[in-house]
Protein backbone atom coordinates (compact mmCIF):
# COMPACT_ATOMS: atom_id res chain seq x y z
CA UNK A 1 0.00 0.00 0.00
CA UNK A 2 1.30 3.04 -0.77
CA UNK A 3 2.24 5.44 1.95
CA UNK A 4 -0.01 7.92 1.43
CA UNK A 5 -2.65 5.24 1.72
CA UNK A 6 -1.15 4.07 4.91
CA UNK A 7 -1.39 7.57 6.74
CA UNK A 8 -4.70 7.87 6.08
CA UNK A 9 -6.03 4.68 7.22
CA UNK A 10 -4.35 5.04 10.19
CA UNK A 11 -5.54 8.43 10.50
CA UNK A 12 -9.37 6.93 9.74
CA UNK A 13 -8.23 4.13 12.28
CA UNK A 14 -7.44 6.43 15.18
CA UNK A 15 -11.25 8.53 14.28
CA UNK A 16 -13.15 5.72 14.49
CA UNK A 17 -10.95 4.44 17.84
CA UNK A 18 -11.33 7.80 19.80
CA UNK A 19 -14.26 9.18 18.37
CA UNK A 20 -12.76 11.80 16.90
CA UNK A 21 -12.23 13.82 13.60
CA UNK A 22 -8.53 14.66 14.82
CA UNK A 23 -6.19 13.29 11.97
CA UNK A 24 -2.56 12.78 14.18
CA UNK A 25 -0.51 11.52 11.00
CA UNK A 26 1.24 14.04 8.89
CA UNK A 27 2.93 13.13 5.84
CA UNK A 28 4.99 15.53 4.17
CA UNK A 29 8.35 15.30 1.95
CA UNK A 30 8.13 11.94 2.19
CA UNK A 31 8.27 11.81 6.12
CA UNK A 32 5.50 10.72 8.65
CA UNK A 33 5.09 13.00 11.85
CA UNK A 34 2.56 12.48 14.63
CA UNK A 35 0.94 15.23 16.61
CA UNK A 36 -0.33 15.01 20.32
CA UNK A 37 -1.66 17.29 21.91
CA UNK A 38 1.25 20.08 21.87
CA UNK A 39 3.74 17.66 20.79
CA UNK A 40 5.26 16.48 17.36
CA UNK A 41 6.91 13.29 17.28
CA UNK A 42 9.31 12.71 14.40
CA UNK A 43 12.01 9.64 14.01
CA UNK A 44 15.80 9.03 14.26
CA UNK A 45 17.20 5.48 13.56
CA UNK A 46 19.97 4.27 14.26
CA UNK A 47 22.22 1.28 12.71
CA UNK A 48 23.10 -1.78 14.91
CA UNK A 49 26.35 -3.16 13.54
CA UNK A 50 28.50 -6.34 14.13
CA UNK A 51 31.40 -5.39 16.07
CA UNK A 52 33.77 -6.66 14.23
CA UNK A 53 32.52 -5.67 11.02
CA UNK A 54 30.41 -2.39 11.66
CA UNK A 55 29.82 -2.08 7.55
CA UNK A 56 27.45 -4.68 8.26
CA UNK A 57 23.95 -3.64 9.88
CA UNK A 58 21.50 -5.81 11.27
CA UNK A 59 18.93 -3.80 12.03
CA UNK A 60 17.89 -0.19 13.53
CA UNK A 61 17.24 1.30 16.61
CA UNK A 62 14.17 3.79 16.51
CA UNK A 63 14.65 6.56 18.89
CA UNK A 64 12.02 9.32 18.94
CA UNK A 65 12.58 12.93 18.46
CA UNK A 66 9.65 15.64 19.78
CA UNK A 67 9.28 19.21 20.00
CA UNK A 68 6.37 21.36 20.35
CA UNK A 69 4.75 23.00 17.10
CA UNK A 70 6.71 25.57 17.18
CA UNK A 71 9.76 23.25 16.76
CA UNK A 72 11.12 24.06 20.47
CA UNK A 73 12.49 20.62 21.74
CA UNK A 74 11.46 19.11 24.97
CA UNK A 75 13.35 17.32 27.71
CA UNK A 76 12.44 14.21 28.58
CA UNK A 77 10.52 15.41 32.24
CA UNK A 78 8.81 18.58 30.17
CA UNK A 79 7.21 15.08 28.17
CA UNK A 80 6.39 13.51 31.02
CA UNK A 81 4.53 16.61 32.45
CA UNK A 82 2.59 16.90 29.17
CA UNK A 83 1.39 13.29 29.14
CA UNK A 84 0.31 13.33 32.46
CA UNK A 85 -1.58 16.53 32.36
CA UNK A 86 -3.28 16.03 28.73
CA UNK A 87 -6.81 17.22 29.51
CA UNK A 88 -8.04 15.45 26.07
CA UNK A 89 -7.37 11.70 27.49
CA UNK A 90 -9.78 10.64 30.26
CA UNK A 91 -6.01 9.11 32.36
CA UNK A 92 -2.59 9.88 32.70
CA UNK A 93 -2.00 6.10 31.79
CA UNK A 94 -4.36 6.44 28.76
CA UNK A 95 -2.27 9.08 27.60
CA UNK A 96 0.72 6.90 27.94
CA UNK A 97 -0.93 3.99 25.85
CA UNK A 98 -2.00 6.45 23.39
CA UNK A 99 1.13 8.19 22.90
CA UNK A 100 3.45 5.05 22.90
CA UNK A 101 1.39 3.66 20.02
CA UNK A 102 1.25 6.64 18.02
CA UNK A 103 5.27 7.25 18.66
CA UNK A 104 5.52 3.13 17.39
CA UNK A 105 3.19 3.60 14.29
CA UNK A 106 5.46 6.52 13.10
CA UNK A 107 8.38 5.23 13.45
CA UNK A 108 6.91 1.77 11.68
CA UNK A 109 5.90 4.27 8.41
CA UNK A 110 9.18 6.15 8.40
CA UNK A 111 11.11 2.80 8.50
CA UNK A 112 8.91 1.20 6.08
CA UNK A 113 9.56 4.48 3.88
CA UNK A 114 13.74 4.36 3.67
CA UNK A 115 15.20 1.17 5.32
CA UNK A 116 12.61 -1.53 4.46
CA UNK A 117 15.15 -4.34 3.73
CA UNK A 118 17.89 -3.10 6.42
CA UNK A 119 16.77 -6.07 8.89
CA UNK A 120 15.14 -5.33 12.33
CA UNK A 121 13.05 -2.52 13.88
CA UNK A 122 14.33 -1.61 17.25
CA UNK A 123 11.02 -0.29 18.75
CA UNK A 124 10.98 0.83 22.67
CA UNK A 125 7.87 0.27 24.40
CA UNK A 126 7.19 2.61 27.58
CA UNK A 127 6.97 -0.11 30.94
CA UNK A 128 3.87 1.50 31.67
CA UNK A 129 2.06 0.63 28.66
CA UNK A 130 2.85 -2.70 29.36
CA UNK A 131 1.43 -2.64 32.40
CA UNK A 132 -1.63 -0.79 31.79
CA UNK A 133 -2.11 -3.81 28.98
CA UNK A 134 -3.50 -6.44 30.93
CA UNK A 135 -3.66 -9.22 28.44
CA UNK A 136 -2.59 -9.64 24.28
CA UNK A 137 0.44 -7.26 24.54
CA UNK A 138 1.55 -6.80 21.17
CA UNK A 139 -2.17 -7.75 19.15
CA UNK A 140 -2.77 -3.86 18.55
CA UNK A 141 0.59 -3.11 16.89
CA UNK A 142 0.97 -6.84 15.29
CA UNK A 143 -2.12 -5.39 13.17
CA UNK A 144 -0.57 -2.62 12.43
CA UNK A 145 2.30 -4.33 11.02
CA UNK A 146 0.50 -6.59 9.19
CA UNK A 147 -1.12 -3.28 7.36
CA UNK A 148 2.18 -2.11 6.51
CA UNK A 149 3.33 -5.54 5.00
CA UNK A 150 5.64 -6.99 7.46
CA UNK A 151 5.97 -9.59 10.15
CA UNK A 152 6.08 -9.35 13.61
CA UNK A 153 9.55 -11.32 13.96
CA UNK A 154 11.21 -8.40 12.20
CA UNK A 155 10.44 -5.81 15.23
CA UNK A 156 12.21 -5.86 18.28
CA UNK A 157 10.22 -5.36 21.47
CA UNK A 158 12.78 -2.99 23.78
CA UNK A 159 11.96 -3.29 27.46
CA UNK A 160 14.11 -0.20 29.37
CA UNK A 161 14.83 -1.84 32.87
CA UNK A 162 14.44 0.53 35.29
CA UNK A 163 14.80 0.24 39.64
CA UNK A 164 11.10 1.84 40.46
CA UNK A 165 10.15 -1.08 38.54
CA UNK A 166 11.61 -3.83 40.43
CA UNK A 167 8.21 -4.98 42.54
CA UNK A 168 6.75 -5.28 39.15
CA UNK A 169 9.15 -7.41 37.14
CA UNK A 170 6.77 -10.62 37.67
CA UNK A 171 4.27 -7.99 35.22
CA UNK A 172 6.55 -7.15 32.87
CA UNK A 173 8.44 -10.20 32.15
CA UNK A 174 5.13 -11.87 31.79
CA UNK A 175 4.21 -8.92 28.86
CA UNK A 176 6.71 -9.59 27.33
CA UNK A 177 6.23 -13.07 27.17
CA UNK A 178 2.96 -11.96 25.34
CA UNK A 179 4.94 -10.49 22.75
CA UNK A 180 7.05 -13.04 22.35
CA UNK A 181 4.12 -15.27 21.72
CA UNK A 182 2.99 -12.98 18.83
CA UNK A 183 6.24 -13.15 16.81
CA UNK A 184 8.04 -10.44 18.16
CA UNK A 185 11.42 -10.48 18.74
CA UNK A 186 12.80 -9.11 22.43
CA UNK A 187 15.02 -6.96 24.22
CA UNK A 188 16.36 -5.58 27.42
CA UNK A 189 17.76 -2.65 27.75
CA UNK A 190 20.08 -1.61 30.91
CA UNK A 191 21.58 1.83 32.34
CA UNK A 192 25.30 0.52 32.24
CA UNK A 193 25.42 1.97 36.48
CA UNK A 194 22.06 -0.37 37.06
CA UNK A 195 23.20 -3.61 36.37
CA UNK A 196 23.49 -6.03 39.17
CA UNK A 197 22.84 -9.67 40.40
CA UNK A 198 18.66 -8.85 39.53
CA UNK A 199 20.30 -7.62 36.18
CA UNK A 200 22.03 -11.13 35.61
CA UNK A 201 18.91 -12.77 37.11
CA UNK A 202 16.23 -10.94 34.61
CA UNK A 203 18.12 -12.08 31.45
CA UNK A 204 17.99 -15.70 32.76
CA UNK A 205 14.72 -15.87 33.72
CA UNK A 206 13.22 -14.09 30.47
CA UNK A 207 15.91 -15.66 27.50
CA UNK A 208 15.81 -12.33 25.30
CA UNK A 209 17.03 -12.21 21.93
CA UNK A 210 18.89 -8.91 22.53
CA UNK A 211 20.37 -7.47 25.61
CA UNK A 212 21.94 -3.86 25.68
CA UNK A 213 23.59 -1.85 27.73
CA UNK A 214 25.45 1.96 27.33
CA UNK A 215 28.91 2.92 27.16
CA UNK A 216 28.08 5.86 29.08
CA UNK A 217 29.82 6.69 32.13
CA UNK A 218 32.65 3.28 31.38
CA UNK A 219 35.99 4.13 32.09
CA UNK A 220 36.70 2.25 35.42
CA UNK A 221 38.87 0.00 36.00
CA UNK A 222 36.76 -3.24 36.78
CA UNK A 223 34.15 -2.33 33.78
CA UNK A 224 35.89 -4.78 31.41
CA UNK A 225 35.45 -7.55 33.85
CA UNK A 226 31.90 -6.90 34.46
CA UNK A 227 30.72 -6.58 30.93
CA UNK A 228 32.73 -9.81 30.25
CA UNK A 229 30.37 -11.36 33.27
CA UNK A 230 27.45 -9.63 31.59
CA UNK A 231 28.03 -10.67 27.52
CA UNK A 232 28.55 -14.27 29.04
CA UNK A 233 25.63 -14.63 30.44
CA UNK A 234 23.72 -13.38 27.44
CA UNK A 235 25.46 -15.65 25.08
CA UNK A 236 24.53 -18.20 27.52
CA UNK A 237 20.68 -17.76 27.05
CA UNK A 238 21.52 -17.75 23.44
CA UNK A 239 20.66 -14.26 22.89
CA UNK A 240 23.31 -11.25 21.12
CA UNK A 241 24.61 -8.23 23.52
CA UNK A 242 24.45 -4.90 22.56
CA UNK A 243 26.99 -1.91 23.54
CA UNK A 244 24.71 1.37 22.60
CA UNK A 245 25.63 5.14 23.02
CA UNK A 246 29.42 4.29 21.47
CA UNK A 247 31.22 7.55 20.51
CA UNK A 248 34.38 7.11 21.02
CA UNK A 249 37.38 4.64 19.83
CA UNK A 250 38.02 3.17 23.52
CA UNK A 251 34.66 2.09 24.05
CA UNK A 252 34.66 1.01 20.13
CA UNK A 253 37.60 -1.17 22.05
CA UNK A 254 36.24 -2.10 25.12
CA UNK A 255 32.80 -3.20 23.26
CA UNK A 256 35.53 -5.56 21.01
CA UNK A 257 37.76 -6.90 24.34
CA UNK A 258 34.35 -7.60 26.15
CA UNK A 259 32.87 -10.00 23.17
CA UNK A 260 30.24 -7.56 22.74
CA UNK A 261 28.04 -9.11 19.36
CA UNK A 262 26.77 -5.60 18.34
CA UNK A 263 27.37 -2.12 18.92
CA UNK A 264 25.60 1.08 18.48
CA UNK A 265 26.46 5.06 18.37
CA UNK A 266 27.96 8.13 16.93
CA UNK A 267 31.66 6.72 16.27
CA UNK A 268 30.58 4.70 13.26
CA UNK A 269 28.88 7.56 11.63
CA UNK A 270 31.91 9.27 9.99
CA UNK A 271 34.11 6.39 9.03
CA UNK A 272 33.55 3.03 7.40
CA UNK A 273 36.00 -0.06 8.27
CA UNK A 274 37.38 -3.26 6.61
CA UNK A 275 36.80 -6.42 7.63
CA UNK A 276 39.58 -6.41 9.97
CA UNK A 277 37.88 -3.41 11.76
CA UNK A 278 40.70 -1.08 10.73
CA UNK A 279 39.35 3.11 9.85
CA UNK A 280 39.38 3.67 6.08
CA UNK A 281 37.94 6.87 4.45
CA UNK A 282 34.96 6.56 2.43
CA UNK A 283 32.90 8.79 -0.10
CA UNK A 284 29.66 7.93 1.82
CA UNK A 285 29.52 8.47 5.90
CA UNK A 286 27.90 6.39 7.86
CA UNK A 287 25.24 9.10 9.07
CA UNK A 288 22.54 8.21 11.13
CA UNK A 289 18.75 8.54 9.67
CA UNK A 290 16.83 11.58 10.82
CA UNK A 291 13.18 11.85 10.05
Amino acid sequence: MPLHDLVEYFNDRFGREHHSSFRPFILKDKKVRGLFGPIRIDSLFSPIRHTVKPTDIIGHAAQIEVSTHATQYLCEDEIENLLANNEKQPTSLESIINFDRLSRTVHMLNFLTVLPSHGSLFLEVDPRHILGIKHDHGVYFGEVIAQCGLNTQYIVIVLSVHSQYARHYRQLLAGLDNYRHQGYQIALKFDYRARDKTTLDLIASLSPNYVSVSAEGLGHSDDSDNLDELTTVVASVNGQSILQQVDQKKTDSLARSANFDLVEGSYYRAIAFDYLGKPKTTGHPLEANHF
